[in-house]
């Protein structure tokens, strides 16, 4: 993999013109779009949210120094682009460091990544509880109400304990955000900066969680307790490769080789497939593809015992007067058939 981290400055300043070109000229697009139909803007400004997940793309791997050789211009590029996706530099920075080192220990859930219960946790749990994960994993709720609440609110403070740079980096951030809307919103109106903006941001952000959710979701992942908890397993069996058309490779920045991503992050986006093509052992990752991972719509919870995730329907709760909590699985029927 040492090979494959090497980060060509030519190919990084190329990034950056075919990706924020593209996305000013498609937002001005729409914008001049709107006075003929919003019908005919709005397609444009969907390809145009496209093109704002590539920025995160290049915005992520300044927060792994891997964009760059210097981690000055990291800093200064990754705080810039984080003004165009809403998010703080620093701050997912921090977080995101914590969740390629905890990825997949059930012990060390919480820090950068989605709220996963095991059966017997959820099992086990107040009716509060219970209801708070299901409306938490509920697809409308994670996709719908998840970008709004994610890139608009929770990004907009810091986190308890964050170091001074950090939280300056947050202010920052804020401060440029709301002086470029406030830009926009005087050339152009609010009505129509809210016109274009809202589905840019929107679909952006729903296909930027939904990327980060299948990528650990799907059935045959990898969860272990921190005792038998391995980084290497978890980032080639926890982590997959979203096999997607060439176009969507190409615009999510070949994050789909997320198992290559997770086991070196130092290697930057150009070069992971690459990375995966040159080392046959990472070419038995689980592969997804665009349809088979909408199943991972249906995995809610982690069973422990057959190392899989399963959905509500696989869990029953234990009988009225019982005193110790407990679950009876069905077993799923592949599993079964092993």
């Amino acid at each position: 993999m040492l090979p494959f981290e090497k980060t060509d400055a030519k190919s990084s300043i190329r990034q950056l013109i075919n990706t924020l070109g593209p996305l000013f000229l498609l937002w001005y697009a729409g914008y001049a779009s709107l006075s003929v139909s919003y019908w005919l803007a709005l397609p444009i400004l969907i390809v145009a949210s496209g093109f704002v997940i590539r920025t995160f793309i290049l915005f992520h791997d300044c927060c792994h120094g891997s964009f760059f050789k210097s981690k000055r211009a990291n800093d200064i590029l990754g705080t810039l682009l984080g003004v165009l996706t809403l998010v703080p530099y620093r701050q997912w920075k921090s977080s995101h460091a914590k969740h390629h080192a905890t990825s997949g220990n059930l012990d060390k859930r919480g820090d950068g990544d989605i709220w996963i219960l095991t059966v017997d946790e959820y099992a086990a749990a107040p009716l509060w509880k219970r209801l708070a994960y299901r409306i938490y994993r509920n697809p409308l709720v994670m996709f719908g109400l998840g970008p709004i609440f994610v890139f608009l609110i929770q990004y907009r403070f810091n986190v308890k304990g964050a170091r001074r740079k950090e939280r300056l980096n947050t202010y920052l951030t804020n401060v440029l955000i709301v002086a470029l809307y406030a830009g926009m919103i005087w050339a152009m109106g609010w009505e129509a900066f809210v016109l274009v903006q809202g589905p840019v941001f929107f679909v952006s952000g729903l296909l930027g969680i939904w990327l980060f959710y299948v990528q650990h979701q799907f059935e045959d992942s990898y969860f272990e307790n921190d005792p038998e908890w391995s980084y290497v397993q978890a980032a080639v069996e926890g982590s997959s490769y979203y096999k997607l058309p060439r176009v969507l490779q190409w615009i999510t920045g070949s994050i789909g080789f997320h198992h290559v991503h997770h086991l070196n992050p130092k290697v930057p986006n150009y070069n992971l497939e690459k990375a995966h093509l040159a080392t046959p052992p990472l070419q038995r990752a689980a592969t997804l593809t665009l349809a088979t991972s909408l199943e991972s719509l249906r995995f809610r919870l982690w069973d422990e015992e057959n190392k899989t995730f399963v959905g509500y329907r696989k869990v029953k709760r234990p009988s009225v007067g019982m005193h110790a909590p407990g679950v009876v699985l069905k077993k799923p029927a592949r599993a079964a058939g092993k």
